[in-house]
């Protein structure tokens, strides 16, 4: 996964990150639970041309975190590694509530967000899931154990896979998908601290809702759903995308909120055919 760097500064979460390639600064999001590695599917292919930069925020990953925190406290980290790393500017790729934190640090340093690619995400967000049984959280359990065990095994995705929770998360159950799951998903949710989720909860327990803020958003941006999705709604994406000025927007169908792992070709031609849309994302220029 290339170097990993990790450095404390006052006031600032000791982040564990990944770093690959060479060239301009992208900085990539993961979202909840999640760790930078989760961000794979993106900076194995984006490190080919750019420098990519995958933090685990606080309380995710190898970032591990003492005591409570609220999501401030992510932008200041993000902060804070911008400055150690000597990045002046940088295009953001955020995935679920990595993109809520793009979003926020375009808002709160203009200057230094050449760009947002925005991934199952909503800055009003909304979900559709249904309640969750007991059945449902026992299939899920067995299912991503298996799945751990023996990735991708076709009998555990029929038996398990697709009665499980898993069936809210991707809306094709093919072996690419399970593989990402088991390599990168499972182990994640394990190092996720229940701090972490907490400063999740609470902040969507408050409302959160930037979307009238967006119009100060001026940076090319791009939008990507998937329809199916239950834990961010298109329509709550749609709406984002509708309230930023310089955007575009791509929405998958038969897929869910982890579609990046469901069509991930698709995906990044659609991020490729952006960058040489708006190579000013990816320029010092």
């Amino acid at each position: 996964m290339g170097d990993r760097h990790s450095y404390t500064t006052t006031g600032a979460a000791h982040l564990n990150v990944y770093v690959q390639g060479q060239g301009f600064p992208i900085l990539g999001l993961h979202g909840h639970p999640g760790s930078g590695r989760s961000l794979s599917v993106f900076t194995e292919h984006l490190s080919k041309r750019c420098r990519t930069f995958a933090p685990d925020l606080r309380g995710y990953g190898k970032s591990r975190f003492d005591g409570s925190f609220n999501m401030q406290d992510h932008l200041t980290d993000l902060e804070a590694l911008l400055d150690r790393f000597e990045i002046e500017k940088c295009l953001v790729l955020g995935w679920s509530l990595g993109g809520i934190l793009g979003m926020e640090l375009a808002l709160h340093l203009p200057q230094r967000v050449s760009g947002l690619i925005l991934v199952a995400t909503a800055a009003k967000p909304r979900g559709s899931h249904p309640p969750i049984t007991w059945q449902d959280n026992l299939y899920t359990g067995v299912a991503a154990l298996l799945n751990y065990i023996k990735p991708s095994w076709q009998w555990n995705i029929e038996t398990f896979g697709k009665r499980s929770l898993f069936r809210y998360l991707i809306q094709q159950h093919t072996s690419t998908a399970y593989n990402y799951i088991a390599q990168e998903a499972v182990p994640a949710y394990l190092q996720t601290s229940p701090a972490a989720t907490r400063a999740l909860y609470s902040a969507i327990q408050s409302g959160y809702n930037r979307l009238l803020d967006l119009e100060q958003i001026e940076c090319p941006s791009l939008v990507l759903a998937g329809v199916q999705d239950r834990h961010i709604t298109v329509d709550s994406s749609l709406e984002t995308a509708q309230h930023i000025k310089n955007c575009q927007w791509q929405f998958y169908p038969n897929t869910a909120h982890l579609f990046p792992w469901e069509v991930p070709q698709q995906v990044l031609r659609d991020i490729d055919l952006w960058l040489e849309e708006h190579p000013q994302v990816i320029s010092n220029q």
